[in-house]
C-alpha cells in the first residue's frame, strides 16, 4: 500500500529498455533434442539421466557434454501422474529477512490463488551458485511460472531458464536482453533522481551507505556519476554485506565521516540503514536534515512514522506482484501478455529527513 506523504511525491520515469524478439520456442529442449546432439537413442538419454551407473564413461561423456550444452533440465515429474498444468508458480528471492519484497510476495499470493495457482517461494540470497541449485530444482518441478528478483543471473542459470520453456517473469531491475518477460526498474535512473533531489535541496557535500549487491550498487554508481555530472565533489561510499540493517547504518555514518570528507546528504541503499544512520546523528548530536539529510530506499511502512520521517524512494511492490500474476498466468494460458516488457516506476516521497 501506498503510503501519503507530508509532501508532493516526486514522481520520476524509467527508462524503457530496447525493444527485443520474444523467444519463438516455449516447449523448453527436450529428451530427443539431447539425444540427436549426443548421437544417441532417446533410452540411451534416459539411463544416462535416471541410471548413469549402467551406462559406459564415454557415452556418458558424450550425452552429459549435450545436455550442458542445450541447458536441459530432466522433468522430474515426468515419472508420475502428472496433469498438463502444474498450478503452482515458483517466485525467488534475495532474502526474506527484510520486509522489501513483502508487497510484492503478497500480491502475487493473492493474484494468482484468484487464478487457480499456488505460489512457492525460495530464498537465493545474493549468491549466484545457490540461484542456479534452486533454478535447477524449481526447473526440474516444471512449474507453470518463474519469477525471478533481478536480471543478473549466471550463464548457466541463463541458459538452464531460457532452455525451460517455462513463463519467465525477470522483476526489480531493467535489461535491453530479458529471458522472457520483464518488469523493468532501472536502478541507475534512481541513484541520479536522488542526487538531482539532494542537488536541489541545497545540499552540495554527499555520501553513498549502500548494500554490496548488484542492484544497490547500480544505485550507488550512479549517484555518484550525477554529483559529478553536476559539478560536485565525489561522494565518499562504503558497502556492507547485504541485507541491511539499522546498526550497519550507524556504523556505515562513523565509517564514511572516518573518510574525512566533510558529508551533508546520505543516500541510503535501503530504509532501515537510514534509520540507523538517522540515529547515530541525533547520538553525535547533529540534526537531520539540518547538518545531515537522509534518504533511504523502499519506502517500508516505518519510514513515514519515524521521527523525523525518512526521506524514501517507493517502489510499487504490490503493483509488481500483480502484473508479475497477469503476465504468468496470460503466458501459460497461450494467450501472452500485451507486452513482454512492463515498465515500474518510482516516486521520491519527500518528507523531514531530506
Amino acid at each position: 500500500m501506498a503510503l501519503i506523504p507530508s509532501h508532493d511525491p516526486i514522481r520520476m520515469p524509467t527508462s524503457a529498455p530496447k525493444p527485443r524478439a520474444r523467444r519463438a520456442d516455449k516447449a523448453g529442449v527436450t529428451v530427443r533434442e539431447v539425444a540427436r546432439a549426443a548421437g544417441v537413442s532417446m533410452i540411451t538419454v534416459s539411463r544416462v539421466i535416471n541410471t548413469p551407473q549402467h551406462v559406459s564413461p564415454a557415452t556418458l561423456e558424450k550425452v552429459n557434454a549435450a545436455i550442458a550444452q542445450l541447458g536441459y533440465v530432466p522433468n522430474l515429474m515426468a515419472g508420475g501422474l502428472r496433469l498438463s498444468r502444474s498450478n503452482l508458480v515458483m517466485v525467488l528471492v534475495p532474502s526474506l529477512a527484510g520486509p522489501l519484497f513483502g508487497g510484492m510476495l503478497s500480491a502475487l499470493t493473492h493474484s494468482l490463488e484468484a487464478k487457480g495457482y499456488q505460489l512457492m517461494v525460495g530464498q537465493s540470497g545474493y549468491d549466484a551458485p545457490r540461484e542456479d541449485a534452486l533454478l535447477r530444482a524449481i526447473i526440474g518441478r516444471r512449474p507453470d511460472g518463474i519469477v525471478l528478483t533481478g536480471v543478473m543471473h549466471s550463464a548457466q542459470g541463463r541458459a538452464l531458464l531460457q532452455a525451460s520453456g517455462i513463463p519467465i517473469v525477470e522483476t526489480w531491475d531493467t535489461t535491453p536482453t530479458p529471458i522472457d518477460m520483464l518488469l523493468s526498474l532501472s536502478h541507475a535512473d534512481i541513484g541520479a533522481a536522488v542526487s538531482r533531489y539532494l542537488h536541489a535541496a541545497g545540499k552540495t557535500r554527499h555520501a553513498v551507505l549502500s548494500g554490496g549487491d548488484e542492484r544497490a550498487r547500480l544505485r550507488a554508481q550512479s549517484f555518484v556519476r550525477t554529483a559529478g555530472e553536476l559539478g560536485l565533489a565525489e561522494p565518499p561510499v562504503h558497502y556492507v554485506r547485504p541485507a541491511t540493517t539499522h546498526a550497519q547504518g550507524r556504523e556505515g555514518l562513523r565509517a564514511l565521516q572516518a573518510q574525512g570528507h566533510p558529508i551533508d546528504a546520505v543516500f541510503c541503499s535501503s530504509d532501515l540503514m537510514a534509520a540507523g544512520v538517522i540515529t547515530e546523528a541525533i547520538a553525535q548530536g547533529l540534526s537531520v536534515p539540518g547538518d545531515l539529510a537522509v534518504v533511504g530506499f523502499g519506502d517500508m511502512e516505518f519510514a513515514a512514522s519515524m521521527q523525523p520521517a525518512i526521506t524514501s524512494v517507493h517502489v510499487d511492490g504490490a503493483a509488481i506482484g500483480a502484473q508479475a500474476a497477469d503476465m504468468i498466468a496470460a503466458r501459460a494460458n497461450g494467450d501472452g501478455p500485451h507486452s513482454d516488457v512492463v515498465e515500474i516506476g518510482f516516486r521520491i516521497e519527500a518528507r523531514d529527513s531530506a
